[in-house]
């Protein structure tokens, strides 16, 4: 046992907005370098407490030690980050934070979207309710509690887990609710976009969402390279990324033996418990989440023309876990919907096919991240001009984006701006 949460309930919505209506006034006017320095000793706290922060990431979302490490140094970013910016780019005589935001975050990374949501919010003046996904509320009251050590008031910043449907809903509703950051799903994005229609004034909504996400892979391609970020991009994490590959788009040419060389590059991954140093896949989120993927597994095993699946360990017999899984379809549009888990789909393109493949995906609505590897300028040039995605990556991996460097958002079903760790974000 991790932890023990005890719940919000409907009654306690007004109540926290109150706080928060209260809290906003005197924190919006407080200098905006005070405020940043806030952010700049959470930065600080963080790094004190690492070993801590990873022990709750492993074992409540079940990361492994490497993503774990990765997520704490990503939420130390975001944090000194806006403060940077919010120094040098803000005033309070100019710049007029919103008001009270409410900050949806979601399990897959519970500390560091966690902490980019509230720390953007919170140096640009706006007083923050903060619930996090059902799945992983320990590690986000840790964190808040190191807000409150950082000098942030608990009326500016006031954690409320809780029901997303019960929670979340009437939060987004509230008359007196500025805004919505929100990471997590489309339907819940479009369902929050509702919710804020109904308000008798302008409400910002900055929503990122899920992504059918692709990779390109010419026959110029340096097949050894593919091979290491296809694993990377599709598995690590356990698929658990909203950036991470869904279909792998191989041409014809390459296919036989990208494929061959996939199987055995599997067939090393490490399935297994999160807490090891060897293990390079973990667990999925939770039962559910496992449940619906095999279903989906099972379903396409009955209709690929190529299926395979990476070996699980014996960790695996007792846990939430779900094998690698590699299968061979026709077409994206036999995907009515994104599968968050570790399961890359192959499609074979011919070689005078690059329009129609770049139609296709399109097609599908979302537009969160896509992967090309090929070594003709060309290419990389149609394929930066025509696909329709926020984050378009060239001869490497199609995830983890760095705050600062590779700021990260989609369009379409994948959201709407401005982009997380980008200097359009805390404006």
């Amino acid at each position: 046992i991790v932890g023990f949460v005890k719940k919000t309930i409907l009654d306690d919505v007004n109540i926290v907005v109150d706080n928060a209506l209260i809290g906003f006034k005197k924190w919006s006017i407080i200098d905006v370098n005070d405020r940043a320095n806030c952010l700049c000793k959470m930065a600080d706290l963080l790094e004190q407490n690492y070993i801590e922060l990873l022990s709750i990431l492993v074992r409540e979302a079940g990361k492994t030690l490497n993503n774990a490490i990765a997520e704490v140094r990503e939420a130390v970013d975001f944090c000194r980050y806006y403060a940077n910016q919010a120094k040098h780019e803000l005033n309070n005589a100019t710049h007029k934070p919103l008001g009270v935001m409410i900050c949806i975050s979601p399990w897959n990374f519970p500390l560091a979207i966690f902490l980019g949501e509230i720390s953007s919010a919170l140096v640009a003046g706006n007083s923050v309710i903060a619930k996090p996904s059902d799945q992983t509320n320990i590690i986000a009251s840790y964190a808040v509690n190191l807000f409150y050590q950082a000098g942030i008031p608990q009326d500016v910043l006031q954690f409320m887990p809780g029901s997303g449907s019960i929670i979340g809903n009437a939060l987004t509703k509230h008359e007196q609710i500025a805004g919505v950051i929100f990471t997590g799903s489309t339907e819940v994005a479009q369902q929050i976009n509702r919710n804020l229609a109904t308000k008798s004034y302008d409400s910002v909504l900055i929503a990122e969402t899920g992504g059918q996400n692709t990779m390109i892979v010419d026959s110029t391609a340096l097949p050894e390279q593919v091979i290491a970020d296809v694993i990377t991009s599709g598995f690590d994490s356990a698929g658990q990324r909203c950036s991470a590959l869904r279909v792998l788009y191989l041409q014809s040419d390459i296919a036989d033996k990208t494929i061959h060389m996939l199987k055995g590059a599997m067939d090393e991954l490490y399935v297994g418990d999160p807490c090891l140093l060897a293990t390079d896949v973990g667990p999925v989120i939770d039962t559910r989440a496992q449940l619906g993927l095999l279903s989906h597994i099972e379903k396409m095993k009955k209709q690929a023309q190529m299926f395979y699946q990476a070996p699980l360990s014996a960790d695996c017999i007792h846990g939430i876990y779900v094998a690698p899984t590699l299968v061979e379809i026709s077409s994206i549009k036999e995907l009515d919907r994104e599968i968050f888990g570790p399961v890359v789909h192959v499609i074979r393109f011919g070689a005078d096919k690059l329009d129609s493949i770049i139609d296709e995906i399109n097609s599908s609505g979302y537009g969160l991240t896509q992967g090309l590897h090929s070594r003709i300028e060309d290419t990389a040039q149609k394929v930066y001009n025509n696909i329709k995605a926020g984050n378009i990556y060239v001869n490497r991996n199609m995830v983890g984006a760095v705050v600062g460097v590779q700021p990260f958002g989609g369009e379409g079903l994948s959201g709407t701006g401005p982009k997380a760790g980008g200097p359009l974000y805390i404006h």
